[in-house]
């Protein structure tokens, strides 16, 4: 079954492969930056019914004269008693498939289920191996927590992809605050991008609550996953668009006031909130909020 977890894990290595720094340093090749990586089919399908699909395969050309090869990585949650075989078989067949090396990199948030997917998975007669499988682990000891705001900016796919990585550690919450903090100095479409990636890669840890209270978008990049904005926003309830508009500001540290708070709340023109939340993201003062815009209507006062 494919999970949001798997779902982030195949897009941010295909569109981002400066996630993959951690390896290529273990590795000690240049960074991905100056590699050649282009992503490949990861169907690993010879004959039905027997159906098995790699997360995601790329195919990496190394700078400065290295031979090429090819990166196979799956997202694991858990431990599972049959992934030793799957794997072994995935690296056999992309291995006769395209006539090049792979390394097989497991994805994994929690240091129990990075032990295990470490292997070696081997397959032996008595004390003769036949074939072992060796993944590279990406994970809470091999994926350095975000310590520093500027990393964000600098690196967002890597901040992000960390952030996933550690949301079962103990420091979640502090790498989340940090995450929300350093995402300030983005665009709004970044913001939005990022920040959906994060939300969605979290699957359904606690660390997603968390998240979803200090998430700043209303668009979905992942549509169909309910993301806590995506929700006000196709449910279409003027309820949903103004707590948006109001965290989103809380989320960005401005001070909001009583007022300011009853006017959004007390909003029901879908529109007007709409065009409160687009502005909610770039005013650098609350009341900036209003500017240009007529009053709402009063309700009749009875006598």
């Amino acid at each position: 079954m494919v999970t949001s977890t798997h779902e982030t894990s195949h897009r941010i290595f295909q569109d981002h492969p400066e996630v993959l720094a951690p390896i290529f340093e273990a590795l000690g090749l240049p960074p991905p930056a100056k590699a050649d990586i282009v992503p490949l089919t990861p169907d690993a399908t010879e004959f039905k019914p027997l159906e098995r699909r790699v997360d995601t395969v790329l195919r990496v050309e190394p700078s400065e004269g290295e031979s090429p090869f090819l990166l196979a990585v799956e997202a694991q949650t858990r431990k599972a008693p049959d992934k030793g075989v799957n794997w072994a078989y995935y690296v056999a067949y992309l291995r006769a498939k395209f006539d090049l090396p792979v390394l097989l990199v497991a994805v994994c948030r929690s240091r129990k289920t990075a032990r295990w997917a470490a292997g070696p998975f081997e397959c032996k007669v008595g004390p003769w191996s036949s074939q072992i499988t060796r993944p590279f682990v990406l994970g809470p000891d091999s994926v350095p927590e975000i310590t520093d705001e500027t990393l964000v900016a600098e690196q967002p796919a890597l901040a992000t992809f960390s952030a996933i990585v550690h949301s079962e550690s103990r420091g979640i919450d502090a790498i989340l605050n940090l995450l929300a903090h350093g995402m300030r100095s983005f665009d709004v479409a970044t913001a939005k991008y990022w920040s959906e990636m994060l939300e969605v890669g979290l699957a359904n840890t606690p660390a997603r609550d968390r998240w979803r209270e200090l998430e700043k978008v209303v668009i979905s990049y992942f549509p169909g996953r309910r993301t806590v904005f995506e929700e006000a926003y196709y449910d279409g309830e003027a309820k949903g668009k103004a707590e948006g508009v109001l965290r989103v500001l809380e989320g960005r540290g401005l001070a909001v006031s009583d007022d300011v708070r009853a006017r959004v709340s007390g909003c029901a023109d879908l529109a007007r909130l709409d065009d409160w939340l687009d502005r909610s993201g770039t005013v650098e003062q609350v009341e900036e909020l209003f500017d240009g815009m007529p009053d709402e209507p009063q309700e009749e006062q009875g006598p």
